[in-house]
């Protein structure tokens, strides 16, 4: 349960001031706590409690405690001197508290509460989001003490946030598409894979069906979408589906393992050592229908690291016995044991909260799931080989059998090929900006020259380099820094026609093709460019961003027999001719010669 509460005669803690502009606050640095083991505090006893000083900060400024028994209470006073917000938004940022009450007491003894937590229906919260939230009016220059108290079976996390209504609208937009994103990505695993298996017919393809299924269940609850949206009037089940699920996951990624790896045939004692681990997690699974949830939790928490680390050792056992797909499986199993053991640390408070913490099973689950579909191709290509060496020394019915399982492979290869011509055509692509890279650009503008020269035209080639682009960087950071390139990219797109042709060609800096343009219709276009990059400004991550570009043009006229290479290289000295003339201008090979 989380219950804050404003205490006006608080002097031990320094007050938390909003300051003018700002649309968020990380509130739990600020925090102080009391730990109550017996659940037995009042609203009444922890105001007291505050006012007496027998609250302590939170150790390291981060309000991760493991599994804990009892009740912890957290205080903070809060200032708001942002003249044009009164109204904020409190959220934990944490989806599994049972019960949260939040008591907000103004200078004038107004005292105002509100609860939340999945133990409510989830219709009580201020606003439909999978984090608990509370709508508080904080009046500007009046001091608001807060008293926090959180109750949970659960992991005790308390990372505490205010946001501005505007501030939280985009945090929930930009944290529903990164989940969405995610979910994408198993979806598209799991019809891809189910068209493999109802083809083959192969059981590793169903178990692997099945572990997706039962694994995005598992982050669907931990993210707290399962209350949302699956059963928001029912937190009897919203307690349960965390280790139901977990159970329903390990079995899936278990049965999984023992069909892939071929374990009865290629090591019965390990068979016998899985089909036990399956056989725990089915009756812990039914158990934890009745075990309390303070039990069933920690329990189902380590049990994960430990059947991970099971299939772990025996995908290392088969490797060792020679099968080589079992190297990319215990690659995948690798990196979601990694993901995994990051966020059963933080659920237990060894490790803080981040965004690595938080989110590591979610990235260590998408490198497994991806990995292990490869695995699948893999395996199959060997059990190709594999069907041909037998259709050699098989009698006439083996070999309509092998031809048989030949075809299902080929089909499955066809599927495959096809996805590899996807991938084919997304590796012509830069990562991080979505323009073209720079070894596809050399392919493309070899033949925009040699047409040119037919069709006795020019063409003109624009170096684009980003001013001060390492100091963004350096002062920013680096997520800003790739925001800034992909809003870069963006600007420079925008300002050119539809034959152009636009590539990353490394770091901060970018290539054009123009073709059918002579050197003065080149620098107009190199014009447009700069002047897209600089009528505004880039907007990353609350930060406004100035950015300029240094552009160097040279044309390649029909009868010139210069290569490819030679040309970019005598863009490029225009480029840094730009540069030494002081930055954020065109300048042409002519002039730089």
């Amino acid at each position: 349960m989380l219950v804050l509460l404003l205490c006006p005669g608080a002097l031990h803690a320094r007050p938390v001031e909003l300051p003018p502009g700002a649309d968020r606050l990380t509130l739990t640095p600020h925090l102080h706590y009391r730990q109550d083991s017996e659940s037995a505090g009042r609203m009444q006893d922890a105001f007291v409690h505050v006012r007496e000083g027998r609250f302590k900060p939170v150790p390291g400024g981060n309000a991760a405690f493991g599994f804990q028994r009892g009740a912890f209470w957290f205080h903070a006073t809060v200032v708001n001197r942002n003249q044009d917000e009164q109204r904020w938004l409190l959220v934990q940022e944490y989806p599994l508290s049972d019960r949260l009450d939040v008591w907000v007491r103004h200078a004038d003894g107004r005292i105002l509460h509100q609860a939340g937590g999945d133990h409510l229906p989830f219709d009580v919260r201020s606003v439909r989001y999978r984090h608990p939230n509370f709508r508080l009016d904080l009046p500007p220059d009046e001091p608001v003490d807060l008293l926090v108290r959180v109750e949970s079976e659960s992991s005790m996390q308390v990372p505490l946030e205010l946001y501005t209504p505007a501030a939280f609208t985009e945090l929930s937009r930009d944290a529903q598409l990164a989940i969405g994103l995610y979910y994408g990505i198993l979806l598209a695993l799991f019809f891809y894979n189910l068209v493999l298996w109802i083809s083959l017919r192969d059981p590793s393809y169903f178990w692997y069906l099945f572990h997706i299924t039962a694994f995005g269940l598992v982050l669907f609850t931990l993210n707290g979408l399962g209350f949302e949206y699956l059963w928001p009037n029912w937190p009897w089940l919203a307690d349960r589906s965390v280790p139901l699920s977990i159970c329903l996951a390990l079995i899936g990624m278990n049965q999984f393992t023992r069909t892939f790896l071929e374990l009865p045939q290629r090591w019965p004692a390990g068979n016998v050592a899985s089909l036990t681990v399956i056989g725990f997690f089915v009756f812990f699974g039914i158990a934890s229908l009745w075990l309390p949830y303070r039990i069933a939790t920690p329990i189902a928490s380590l049990a994960v690291l430990v059947g991970i680390a099971w299939i772990v050792a025996a995908t290392v056992r088969v490797v060792r016995l020679g099968y080589r797909p079992a190297q990319l499986l215990l690659l995948a199993w690798g990196m979601f044991l990694l993901g995994t053991a990051v966020f059963t640390l933080l659920a237990f408070g060894v490790l803080p909260k981040n965004f690595f913490t938080e989110y590591g099973v979610q990235i260590g689950s998408a490198l497994e799931m991806l990995l292990l579909s490869i695995a699948l191709g893999y395996r199959y290509a060997s059990l190709r080989n594999e069907n041909e060496r037998i259709a050699g020394e098989a009698n006439v019915m083996l070999e309509r059998k092998v031809a048989q399982r030949t075809q299902e492979v080929r089909n499955a290869l066809m599927q495959l090929e096809e996805a590899h011509g996807r991938l084919r055509e997304s590796s012509r692509r830069d990562g991080l900006t979505g323009l073209y890279n720079r070894t596809w650009f050399h392919e493309a503008f070899d033949r925009m020259v040699a047409d040119s020269r037919q069709s006795r035209r020019p063409v003109s080639l624009l170096i684009v380099d980003l001013d001060h682009f390492k100091a963004i960087n350096d002062r920013h950071g680096h997520l800003v820094g790739d925001e800034a390139l992909r809003w870069a990219a963006r600007r420079i797109d925008s300002a050119m026609d539809e034959h152009a042709l636009l590539a990353r060609f490394g770091g901060e800096e970018f290539v054009i093709a123009l073709p059918g343009h002579d050197l003065s219709a080149a620098v107009a276009v190199a014009e447009a460019v700069r002047q897209a990059l600089v009528s505004e400004p880039c907007l990353a991550h609350d930060h406004e961003i100035r950015i300029s570009a240094s552009i160097g043009v040279h044309t390649i006229n029909a009868d010139d027999i210069d290569a490819v290479d030679d040309a970019l290289e005598v863009a490029d000295r225009a480029m840094y001719a730009a540069k030494a003339n002081g930055r954020n201008c065109v300048r042409t090979s002519i002039s730089a010669a």
